[in-house]
């Protein structure tokens, strides 16, 4: 357990970050972060760059 406040809140901030940088999707094309994910014909889950407008799965 941590001693102080502080160490707390350094915790906190660090697993923040590690899911931030777990969860943000690049566009394997120009590597822009605006991605959006649709749902594709047989119902699977796709991405497309809202950025240059390539798509994958």
């Amino acid at each position: 357990m941590p001693a102080s406040i502080l160490e707390e809140v350094d915790i906190l901030l660090e697993v923040a970050l590690t899911r931030r940088k777990a969860t943000l999707l690049n566009c394997p094309s120009c590597g822009s972060v605006h991605v959006a994910q649709v749902l594709g014909d047989n119902g699977g889950i796709s991405y497309v760059c809202t950025a240059c407008g390539h798509s994958w799965s």
